[in-house]
């Protein structure tokens, strides 16, 4: 036989082999087995000898996906400290009420789901009973993101133990009256018991393990004991396609996060049909945590697959199970026993004749019923698993039947994920399976009655006793008034004093605030900053040395240059994240530090720095998780605009970020133009969200890389910065008739407004006053507030309405941004409205070629001002056609 060592080129070729021979005598072995006793065979002595290598301690790489089997034998699973007996009946009556809840719903055509719960029931219940952490127990207790699809269970469950009550049950997806649950897991809607939001599929993954790396940097840092915490991310084998699912597995292995268990429901099914049709998603996923440096473990098979395997002397079942893709596996959960035999079990000789050993009933159960994440037992073990592993996080792959228990007209059906209700005869046959004591004479009004044991029952009784052992109800959200104090005014003074002649970008104005705002005794350990891997364009890198980057391991490296100042400096205590190139990691920090006030009483001040363009435009969705689940903090968009960052072109140029933010009704949008605005901002900012009275926002600051001469605060305009605009500069009137205007503009645009009104002035005789415009967004929401008090038939005026109150002349309004960003406001302005923006796809050129392309400099404003002027018979039309001319319009 040709030498197998020799047949093809690989890296080992690269390595000295010191003994060829000894070498050559493996390989024949090797050959000998798989001559003799078959490849079968040979595969088998491999892996029992990279088992024990890797037991021994041999650095060898491991294998990356076993045989489709529990990865912890019967043998060894441990005992279940519980009542098993009480558990099912607990887990029976969360199914019927979760059914149910759904059901009576759907008369209502307000929806809902069934199949996921279904399948995924023993997955939470044994970790309610056994495992999960509340509030109440030391630390902050464990963060459960639980699957959102599986929302009715976790209310059926706080059904049983007294949190909620029928009438919560029967206002499921009924939320206007005030007294409805929530479709999903929704903290801004069921704040007492929803802690993370996670229907957006894929962002419960991400932001679980972000979670898990923040519960350290706490620890790491001496703020919280977050040792005892755990957290458990259950999921869907179909939401695992979405990038976010497995877009930082590898930073969990990496910084070793033992305090993270994802459990993944693998009922092969996803909304519409099988998870991978033609293949096996299990086998899939195994080999991509594996890869990633996770440990797996594998629960697949029920007890009565026990039987089938002692059987199986010849392997032919091990070798079955691994051939079957998904969707045949789902055909046989519906097909029966002959249809099983024929084409499962007749697949090679060996198997017939291990199926003439079995029955009918045998084969039924283990085919339609047996599933790992379907028994207590199995999971209890692959969780105590999860839990004792040390040095990586874990991921639990259970195999269930998605459906399950509701009937044959739900298991395992392509159509489940949409079925939103069972019949009164479906009902009674899940009853009867369930051993559930509701009576006919229940349903006579056609009505599913929800069931519950009593007050004072074993089953209730049993469940709180656990959950008393186990720090408190579960899932549950707590929130520790913790207010912090003010920093120092000293920071906030050296912005609004101004740079004097000293040029300054705002992006720099902000970092240089945090920076001071970092030092104060009493806060500035609560900030985190956040960027991904731009540190040095934003002028952070003064923040390396001083505050140091958080890593886990500290700095095992000596840094290239550790000999510089502000040197690379990396440590265990460090306080900045920079989370290199992932927006979308980032804003999963922010969201875990945004939140920590409520998940671990420790309030934080997370900002989170970005190239705006990069910013909502990526990670939208994550916004509005931010929002769902109550977070504060400042996110930066910087390098804004769509002119300021110069050469870089269409896909770096953000005219658009503060039309996406100000959809997200907890967004707070400022675009300031001057370093003074933004120390106002911020100060207020960490007195809304943080203060005696905290409210649940964050807050959007967009800052620009464009140098300028930052002025020092004129008095009195606080109330305007906040509110969102103010009078910057007065017009001085060339003559008691000069036609007059005014000009609103917001961040970079009032350079360009400011210099049109001189322009307009000293060339044309045209008065124009100069707003500062500090936030469109704002100014709306006042506005509607306002609206919404007239219809109650309150007085009410908008602030913009108010501002402008007789001031002379039309409006023209002017930024950076896309034209309808201003235009928000516009029904609410008095005077005749017009607006500039940059609305198109970002270019590369110069700022000034930028700005003349777009029509938003200085000329091109003047010119619009002259056009807005002639149209009301103020200017002479030819005035305008001389001004285009003069600026080569």
């Amino acid at each position: 036989m040709t030498d197998p060592v020799a047949k093809l080129p690989s890296e080992l070729d690269q390595l000295p082999d010191r003994d060829a021979e000894e070498t050559a005598e493996w390989a024949a072995s090797l050959d000998a087995v798989a001559q003799h006793a078959g490849t079968h065979r040979a595969a088998y002595l491999m892996r029992r000898t990279l088992q024990h290598a890797e037991t021994a301690g041999v650095p060898i790489p491991r294998l990356l996906e076993t045989d489709y089997v529990n990865t912890i034998p019967t043998a060894a699973e441990p005992a279940l400290d519980g009542d098993e007996a009480l558990e099912a009946r607990i887990t029976a009556w969360n199914r019927w009420n979760a059914a149910a809840m759904v059901t009576r719903g759907s008369r209502l055509g307000v929806g809902g789901h069934i199949a996921t719960f279904a399948s995924a029931a023993w997955l939470y219940e044994t970790g309610f009973n056994h495992f999960f952490r509340g509030k109440e127990a030391d630390g902050s207790g464990d963060q459960l993101y639980i699957q959102g699809h599986a929302s009715p269970g976790i209310y059926a469950r706080a059904f049983l133990d007294g949190r909620l009550t029928e009438a919560h049950l029967d206002n499921f997806r009924q939320e206007a009256g005030g007294e409805g649950l929530p479709s999903y897991p929704h903290p801004r809607r069921l704040p007492w018991l929803w802690e993370f939001p996670t229907v957006s599929m894929g962002l419960g993954p991400l932001s679980a393990i972000y979670q898990a790396r923040f519960n350290r940097y706490l620890h790491n840092r001496g703020i919280k004991d977050t040792s005892q915490s755990h957290v458990w991310a259950f999921l869907g084998d179909g939401e695992m396609d979405e990038p976010e699912s497995t877009a930082a597995l590898a930073l969990a292995a990496r910084e070793r996060l033992d305090n993270l268990t994802f459990v993944i429901n693998c009922n092969l099914q996803r909304l519409d049909g099988p998870v991978r049709a033609n293949f096996r998603v299990v086998q899939e996923l195994e080999a991509q945590f594996r890869g990633a440096g996770w440990n797996v473990v594998k629960t697949l098979w029920g007890s009565a697959w026990d039987e089938l395997f002692q059987l199986d002397t010849t392997g032919a079942l091990v070798r079955r199970l691994r051939a079957v893709p998904d969707a045949q596996f789902q055909t046989y959960a519906t097909r029966d026993v002959a249809y099983i035999r024929e084409h499962f079990f007749g697949a090679e000789p060996a198997l017939a004749e291990l199926a003439k050993l079995l029955t009918d009933a045998k084969i039924a159960e283990c085919f339609y019923t047996s599933r790992g994440g379907h028994e207590a037992r199995k999971v209890y073990a692959a969780y105590r698993a999860a839990l004792a592993h040390e040095g990586a996080p874990t991921v639990v792959l259970a195999q269930t039947v998605k459906g399950f228990t509701l009937g044959k007209g739900f298991e395992s059906k392509n159509a489940n994920h949409q079925m939103k209700k069972l019949s009164i005869d479906e009902f009674k046959g899940m009853r009867d399976l369930l051993d559930l004591p509701i009576a006919d004479s229940a349903f006579e009004s056609g009505v599913v009655p929800y069931g519950h044991p009593g007050a004072d029952s074993p089953e209730v009784r049993y469940l709180q006793e656990r959950r008393a052992a186990l720090g408190g109800p579960a899932p549950a959200r707590r929130v520790h008034a913790v207010a912090l104090p003010a920093p120092e005014e000293r920071a906030f003074k050296a912005l609004e004093k101004g740079s004097g002649k000293q040029e300054m970008a705002t992006t720099m104005a902000f970092v240089r605030l945090v920076k001071d705002l970092m030092r104060d005794k009493t806060t500035g350990r609560r900030w985190v900053p956040i960027v991904p891997d731009e540190a040095r364009t934003f002028g952070m890198e003064s923040l390396f040395p001083s505050a140091g980057i958080y890593s886990p391991l500290g700095q095992t490296y000596e840094p290239v240059d550790r000999d510089q100042l502000m040197y690379y400096r990396e440590a265990k205590d460090g306080q900045i994240l920079n989370e290199g190139i992932t927006e979308a990691g980032s804003m999963a920090d922010f969201i875990a530090a945004a939140t920590s006030y409520a998940t671990h009483g420790e309030p934080m001040i997370p900002f989170y720095i970005f190239y705006s363009m990069f910013g909502w435009q990526r990670t939208g969705d994550q916004m509005w998780q931010l929002a769902d689940q109550l977070g504060k903090g400042f996110i930066v968009g910087a390098t804004a605009g769509r002119t300021t960052l110069t050469g870089e072109g269409l896909q770096h140029a953000d005219g658009h970020s503060h039309l996406i933010a100000a959809t997200n009704p907890a967004s707070l949008n400022y675009d300031p133009a001057f370093a003074y605005e933004i120390s106002v901002i911020v100060k207020d900012g960490l007195r809304r969200m943080y203060g005696e009275n905290p409210e649940d926002v964050f807050y959007y600051l967009t800052v620009y890389n464009e140098p300028k001469p930052q002025p020092a605060m004129p008095e009195g305009v606080e109330e305007g910065i906040l509110k969102g605009l103010y009078r910057f500069k007065e017009g001085v009137p060339a003559s008691a008739s000069a036609p007059r205007l005014q000009l609103l503009a917001s961040g970079t645009a009032i350079h360009w407004a400011l210099e049109a009104q001189g322009l307009l002035a000293d060339e044309w005789g045209v008065t124009a006053d100069v707003w500062s415009a500090t936030s469109w967004g704002e100014l709306r929401r006042d506005a509607l507030e306002s609206d919404e008090a007239l219809l109650r038939g309150e007085q009410s005026t908008p602030y913009i309405r108010k501002a402008l109150e007789g001031a002379p002349g039309p409006v023209l309004a002017v930024s950076d941004w896309m034209r309808q960003v201003p235009d928000q406001i516009s029904q609410w302005v008095e005077q005749d409205w017009s607006s500039l923006g940059t609305d198109g796809f970002g270019i590369s050129d110069t700022r000034v070629a930028a700005r003349r392309h777009f029509g938003v400099d200085a000329q091109s404003i003047t010119v619009a001002a002259l056009a807005q002027l002639a149209r009301r018979g103020e200017v002479p039309a030819s005035v305008v056609k001389e001004a285009r001319e003069r600026y080569g319009l």
